[in-house]
C-alpha cells in the first residue's frame, strides 16, 4: 500500500511540474528580452529599442488585436519609433522577426487616445 502511494505521489509531482513548465527536458534555451518598448500605454508614438546587438535584417510587425497587420518596419535600427497617428485606441501585438521569418520576440502594447 505504501509503495502504491509513493508511486502515485511521484507521478503526480512529475505531472504537476510538467504542467507548470518547470519540468520540460526538451526546452533548454533561456528567453532573453531583445527589445525594450515604451511608453506603454502610448498616445502618439511607440519606441522600440534594442537591449543587445541587433541584426539589420530584422523586421518589426505590428498587428491589431484581431490579427490584421497594421504596420511593418523592415531593416530596423537600434532605436525605431512608430508614429501612431493612423492607429485606433486598443491593444496591439508586435513581432520581431529575423531574416528567415522566425519570431525572435513578441509582445503587446496599448494605445490610448
Amino acid at each position: 500500500m505504501k509503495l502504491l502511494l509513493f508511486i502515485l505521489f511521484v507521478g503526480l509531482t512529475v505531472f504537476a511540474q510538467a504542467q507548470s513548465g518547470k519540468f520540460n527536458p526538451e526546452v533548454n534555451e533561456i528567453k532573453v528580452k531583445v527589445l525594450k518598448f515604451y511608453p506603454n500605454p502610448a498616445v502618439s508614438v511607440i519606441n522600440f529599442e534594442f537591449q543587445k546587438a541587433f541584426d539589420k535584417g530584422f523586421v518589426l510587425q505590428v498587428y491589431n488585436f484581431i490579427g490584421k497587420k497594421v504596420s511593418e518596419v523592415s531593416n530596423v535600427s537600434a532605436k525605431t519609433s512608430i508614429p501612431l497617428t493612423d492607429f485606433y485606441r486598443g491593444v496591439y501585438i508586435f513581432q520581431l522577426r529575423d531574416k528567415t521569418g522566425r519570431i525572435v520576440e513578441s509582445g503587446k502594447f496599448q494605445i490610448i487616445k
